[in-house]
């Protein structure tokens, strides 16, 4: 693995939120906020859950093209954060067994039926290209 990619996985553990951008059927970009539910293990793609009457559903239907974007904490000393931003396509995962393997307890508290709430959808974005910025050292990945 790309050493630049495991430092990013290592480093968005700590990232709880990012927001997923996708484009709407009038060409509009829409932002929402999403959780990594701080399971990161990271080598290209993201889930996330939501519900199929969702807006972010409707327009992955119509776009795959998606893109995402973490922020990190402030450096100790007043340093700027971690920048993320991923280019990616998002496909629409509706299967139990994908959703159990992805699901943590956090996740319960947005979706009270665990994988059984009816109208669930897993969200899998399957990165192209990685831009990020730490500091003075930016860098990107494509893969």
């Amino acid at each position: 693995m790309d050493m630049r990619l495991k430092f990013l996985s290592d480093n968005m553990k700590a990232i709880d939120f990012g927001m997923l951008s996708t484009r709407t059927e009038g060409g509009a970009f829409a932002s929402r906020p999403m959780s990594n539910n701080g399971e990161v293990d990271y080598d290209g793609d993201s889930y996330f859950f939501t519900y199929d009457q969702a807006r972010t559903v409707a327009d992955i239907e119509s776009d795959a093209a998606v893109g995402l974007t973490f922020t990190g904490a402030p450096g100790p000393h007043g340093q700027p954060p971690l920048f993320i931003a991923v280019q990616g396509n998002a496909e629409l995962i509706r299967d139990k067994a994908m959703f159990a393997a992805h699901w943590t307890a956090g996740l319960d508290h947005w979706f009270e039926q665990g994988v059984d709430t009816p109208g669930l959808v897993m969200i899998r974005v399957r990165a192209a290209r990685i831009h990020y910025w730490n500091g003075a050292d930016q860098g990107e990945i494509v893969l």
